[in-house]
């Protein structure tokens, strides 16, 4: 079945004649179309599939090739809804929870049918790729090694945070990447102990550690890559915390299979930096879920996730991390496929510590 008649075969079972989508990753996965968020929706019935937006996307949906879909055109987005849903006898239409409370008083205001809100209905079916979702993640991961191994080659002591960030910036794009999924981080010396810390006019100085992280769309998915290297002699103590967390990255995709639970997972790498006496300083999940967005289900993974359980051709960071204040930070992280023959990694990029030498 198509993305589109697996929700519609599911419609019956959750007491709902019909479901409107408006988050632009959500219409995309099921029909392939691109919208601009709050540019218009995706209006699914059990028998029918309507994108409704305005004369700004009449070429694009004219040429758009996808025989279970057809298109309105109007500026009256949610008139026209209630419209279309009276026409089709709809009574029952189920809503994603994550609309704005603007749209939500809008639809209480115009729709003459029952609305209920739903979580992650959607999100839940793109949680499992397909094999061409796959693909396109391999090769998101792969410009994203390639882009590491070309930053390495731009590094040098007085070189700012964020002139690499900016050269990254355009060899992804100038490669392949039609743009980043957030912000990329580089954060180097005092700075990498900020699990979150962005680009800044900090100088890169002999002795700084530098964690690099950083995601690109291809072909619509984004990779979310993770690396930490040095430049010059660093402190000895950032080895030592540099090996804890690539044992502890291991020992987490070592133990990726389907079926285990979040909690499980996460704990076969936190031991690992518990045991070695930093697990205060390693402050956030294991992981989550990557795939057209950055982060989708599971939105995390950590020390609480009992009710999280991997399943087949699910796709995962395995991301841990220590954070000394004053002294800095090391992060290491791979994505990887759940799969009932093991875990399969998608980054490529070295995971030995790389000195960059002056």
């Amino acid at each position: 079945m198509t993305r589109i008649e697996r929700l519609q075969k599911r419609l019956p079972k959750l007491y709902l004649d019909a479901f409107v989508i408006t988050d632009p990753a959500n219409i995309f996965y099921l029909t392939g179309f691109q919208l601009m968020a709050g540019d218009g929706y995706l209006l699914v019935t059990t028998n029918n599939a309507i994108i409704v937006s305005d004369d700004r996307y009449e070429l694009a949906l004219a040429e758009f090739e996808n025989d279970e879909v057809v298109a309105t055109i109007t500026r009256d987005y949610y008139g026209a809804l209630n419209r279309i849903c009276k026409a089709l006898k709809v009574t029952v239409l189920g809503y994603e929870d994550t609309v704005s409370y603007r749209l939500y008083d809008i639809l209480d205001e115009v729709m003459e049918v029952d609305i209920v809100p739903f979580t992650n209905l959607i999100e839940k079916m793109r949680m499992i790729k397909d094999s061409d979702e796959l693909a396109r993640l391999q090769r998101a991961a792969d410009l994203a090694s390639q882009g590491y191994q070309y930053l390495l080659t731009q590094v040098h002591p007085g070189i700012s945070e964020r002139q690499l960030a900016n050269r990254l910036d355009f060899w992804m794009k100038e490669h392949g990447a039609s743009g980043a999924s957030f912000p990329t981080i580089v954060a180097s010396g005092a700075n990498s102990a900020k699990p979150h810390a962005t680009a800044s006019d900090k100088l890169i100085a002999d002795g700084d550690v530098v964690t690099l992280d950083f995601g690109y769309f291809v072909d619509g998915y984004t990779a979310d890559l993770t690396r930490t290297f040095a430049v010059g002699s660093i402190d000895p103590e950032l080895r030592d915390i540099y090996e804890i967390v690539n044992i502890a990255r291991q020992q987490v995709i070592d133990h990726v299979q389907v079926g285990i639970r979040g909690n499980k997972l996460d704990a076969a790498g936190r031991q690992v930096i518990t045991d070695a006496g930093y697990d205060d300083e390693f402050n956030h999940g294991m992981g989550h879920g990557i795939g057209l967005a950055v982060h989708e289900l599971p939105a995390s993974y950590g020390p609480n996730a009992s009710e999280v359980q991997l399943v087949n051709n699910e796709v995962i960071t395995v991301e841990p991390g220590i954070y000394v204040p004053e002294l800095g930070g090391v992060r290491i992280e791979d994505d990887v496929v759940v799969t009932h023959g093991g875990p399969r990694v998608l980054t490529t990029a070295p995971i030995d510590l790389v000195i960059v030498d002056d």
